[in-house]
């Protein structure tokens, strides 16, 4: 098992260096100047060499990347500017804004925290609410329940998150007054208190569990009709057990095993960024962050959003594996 988790982990390395590469020269590719998107397009050819100076754009780009690498490499960090103007950058440094100059660690600090509640909250309630109602259709195939839990799968899924967002921003907040505009200052429980915390990311939460929870009804509930079909539950029957212990012990346990899977990967790129809700309900987190790097070509914030949420989506991948090696030995030898 330790040799297993061992390969995951440089797997995650390797991968993560290779996106952080393509990342950085794909945004070189681009004619964009960033010491213009520094200074401003009425920046005086002086200034200009100043700016590249001082950010070392004047350099090969493959000692611009191995640069900007030995912030993540090195435990100490790196140095950021020009002598006599440094600033430190503490490990894991990814640089500094091209737009305001602040340190990118800062600032995906900050905008980690919305987008973590955003996802786990959303993530619970789709989860329980997907496999309870596929479970409840499997268990009543081709009565009104089953067609029920259908019906609300494909309505869900159809709706686009944009377009269901701002639905229940107009019933809820604009014309119904049930729930308070969006504060930015509600996004922690820790300082805004449980009450205002539950207003402010409800609406976001029922956005996304809703386009999700359709996805693992009708996963659920097409695993669990094929499992409860198998050998090894009509051997449970046949040995007296009782439904509920076949059901819960045998054929949902076993049903539940892909899910696991889309579970892990759906989180894991969730705590990515949601870029649309969190756009749609003015959560400053990591969606909105991405957003404003790329409108502002801002490399730094555009590799450090990118890695984090690369990061997520395999590290979501090794627990799943994970998981599934303890559960199948097997999997280890693959």
């Amino acid at each position: 098992m330790f040799n297993y988790i061992v390969r995951r982990l440089l797997q995650m390395v390797m991968i993560l260096f290779a996106i952080s590469a393509i990342t950085f020269f794909l945004f070189w590719a681009t004619p964009a100047n960033p010491a213009l998107l520094i200074c401003g397009r009425n920046c005086t050819t002086e200034r200009v060499a100043e700016v590249n100076a001082a950010y070392g754009f004047e350099d090969p780009l493959i000692v611009q990347y191995g640069r900007y690498m030995s912030g993540l490499v090195n435990p100490s960090g790196r140095e950021l500017g020009t002598e006599g103007s440094q600033e430190h950058c503490a490990w894991p440094c990814l640089d500094r804004s091209l737009q305001n100059g602040i340190q990118v660690t800062d600032a995906i600090s900050d905008a980690i925290g919305p987008t973590f509640w955003l996802a786990t909250g959303a993530a619970v309630i789709w989860l329980v609410t997907g496999v309870l109602l596929g479970l409840i259709a499997a268990l009543r195939k081709g009565k009104w329940v089953d067609k029920l839990s259908v019906m609300l799968a494909l309505f869900g899924v159809s709706f686009p998150t944009l377009v269901l967002g701002y639905l229940l921003v107009y019933v809820f907040i604009v014309k119904g007054g049930m729930l308070p505009y969006p504060d930015q200052a509600n996004a922690s429980p820790f300082t805004a208190g449980p009450v205002p915390f539950m207003q402010f990311y409800l609406l976001p939460w029922i956005t996304l569990a809703l386009v999700n929870a359709a996805l693992y009804t009708r996963l659920t509930r097409a695993n669990m009709i094929d499992t409860m079909n198998e050998d090894f539950i009509r051997t449970a029957r046949a040995k007296g057990l009782g439904e509920r212990k076949v059901v819960f012990k045998h054929g949902l346990r076993a049903a539940l095993t892909p899910i696991v899977t889309i579970f892990g990967l759906d989180l894991g790129a969730l705590l990515g960024g949601a870029v649309i809700t969190e756009r749609i309900f003015s959560i400053q987190g990591l969606g909105k962050l991405s957003i404003d790097s790329v409108l502002g070509n801002d490399l730094p914030l555009v590799m450090g959003v990118v890695l984090i949420a690369a990061f997520f989506v395999v590290f979501a991948n090794i627990v799943v594996d994970v998981l599934y090696a303890f559960i199948d030995p097997r999997v280890r030898l693959s």
